[in-house]
C-alpha cells in the first residue's frame, strides 16, 4: 500500500508516547471512527435536505423494515426505546403525511402504525442518498474484500456486544 493517510501520521505521532501502542489496533479503530463520521455526516446532510429529523427518519427506518405496518411496541424495541416515547414520534410523522394510525389486524384492541406513500418516499429518497454513499466508499473493494471485512467487523462487534443472553 502507497497511499498515506491521516492516520499513519496520527501512529507515528503516537508511537514514541506509548511504545506499546499496536499501530494496527489503533489504525483499525481510529480508521473505523473517522469512516463513521463521514457516513453519519452524510446521513445529517441528506435529512437536512429532505427536511427530516434524525428520529423521524429512525422511526420510518423502523417501520420500513417491518414491511411498512407495525405496533407502535414492536418500533420502540426496533429503536431500543421506551413504549411510551414512541407516541410523541409517530404524532409528528401522523402530522406530516408520513404515517397513519390504523386498527392491528391481529388485535382489535391495538393500533398499528403504517408508513404512507409520502412516508415511504421521503425514508426511500433519504436511504437512496445514505446508500450511494456507502457504495460509493467501499466500491474501492471486491466483492471478496466487502466479504472478508463485513467477517471480520462481525467478529469484532460480537467480541464488543455480545448478543443478548451471551454475558
Amino acid at each position: 500500500m502507497t497511499d498515506r493517510d491521516p492516520v499513519e501520521q496520527h501512529i507515528e505521532r503516537w508511537l514514541p508516547v506509548v511504545p506499546d501502542l499496536d499501530p494496527d489496533v489503533e489504525g483499525a479503530v481510529i480508521r473505523m471512527l473517522l469512516l463513521s463520521r463521514h457516513l453519519r455526516e452524510v446521513k445529517d446532510r441528506a435529512l437536512a435536505e429532505l427536511d427530516l429529523q434524525e428520529k423521524e427518519y429512525g422511526t420510518l427506518h423502523a417501520l420500513a423494515g417491518r414491511g411498512g405496518r407495525a405496533a407502535p411496541s414492536e418500533i420502540a424495541g426496533d429503536l431500543r426505546m421506551a413504549p411510551a416515547s414512541i407516541t410523541a414520534r409517530v404524532d409528528a410523522l401522523v402530522r406530516r403525511g408520513f404515517v397513519r394510525r390504523i386498527p392491528s389486524e391481529v388485535d382489535r384492541r391495538r393500533i398499528d402504525v403504517e408508513l404512507t406513500d409520502a412516508g415511504r418516499a421521503a425514508w426511500r429518497r433519504a436511504i437512496g442518498v445514505v446508500g450511494d454513499e456507502e457504495i460509493r466508499v467501499f466500491g474501492v473493494l471486491t466483492p471478496d474484500e466487502r466479504r472478508t471485512l463485513s467477517g471480520l467487523l462481525r467478529r469484532v462487534t460480537l467480541a464488543a456486544e455480545p448478543p443478548p443472553g451471551r454475558i
